[in-house]
This record gives C-alpha cells, sequence and structure tokens, in this order.
C-alpha cells in the first residue's frame, strides 16, 4: 500500500467510525435500530475503498463483500459470545453508559472492518499488477 493509499484509508476508514460511533451513542437506547445506519456507513466505506484500489464495487458487492469480512473476522468468535452480545444490548439501554458502551462497539467493529477490507483491496490491486 502506497503512503497515499494509506492516507486516503485512513481519511474514509476513520470518517466510516465517527459515523458509526455517532449513530450507535445516539441509538443505544433502541435496539437494533442502529443496525441499518451503521452497516450504510460500512458499506460506503467499503465502496470508497475499493476506488482508492481501482476496484469497482457497486452496492450489492460492497454487501455481500461486507457480510464475508464480517464472518470471517468473527463469526465464531460472535457465536461463542451471543450471552455477552445480549448482556451488551440490555447494558445498551442504561442512558449515557450504554451509549458509550454502544460507540465503543460500532468503533471497534467499523474499524477493524476498514482496515482488513483495505488490506484485502491492497493484496487484490497487487495482484493485478503481477498479472
Amino acid at each position: 500500500m502506497t503512503d497515499e493509499q494509506s492516507t486516503k484509508c485512513h481519511a474514509i476508514i476513520h470518517t466510516a467510525t465517527v459515523a458509526a460511533a455517532a449513530v450507535g451513542a445516539g441509538l443505544a437506547q433502541l435496539p437494533f435500530a442502529d443496525t441499518i445506519p451503521i452497516t450504510a456507513a460500512q458499506i460506503t466505506m467499503i465502496t470508497s475503498l475499493g476506488v482508492v484500489f481501482d476496484i469497482p464495487l457497486d452496492e450489492a458487492a460492497a454487501k455481500a463483500f461486507r457480510r464475508g469480512l464480517m464472518g470471517a473476522l468473527g463469526g465464531k468468535a460472535i457465536a461463542k459470545q451471543i450471552p455477552q452480545l445480549l448482556g451488551k444490548r440490555l447494558v445498551g439501554m442504561i442512558p449515557f453508559f450504554g451509549n458509550a458502551v454502544n460507540a465503543a462497539t460500532a468503533v471497534a467493529i467499523t474499524e477493524k472492518l476498514g482496515w482488513a477490507a483495505a488490506e484485502k483491496f491492497d493484496r487484490e490491486a497487487r495482484q493485478k499488477i503481477k498479472a
């Protein structure tokens, strides 16, 4: 990844992360109300990262890519932690504290997803150059 690409990736990922945090914090007391806006921010992030590496993605491809990355990043871990996740949803309903927990969770997931996507796109772009 070049310095220019890295700089662009940082801007894209951190913008999406801030948006996800704001949504997560703002909608903490409404169970699952943050899912659609955070997913939209993540899909926009993935599509924008594709542009950085000259990998065109439409919305459907970005959604599929996100699902694949989410599964690879956390499928087994999430399955093992379902009781904890349910507890976090309940904690998320506590004013102020729940807002912070929800925002932190949104930040962690979006940041990890963004960098995983950037690394994957970088590998794909390098393979195209070699071919």
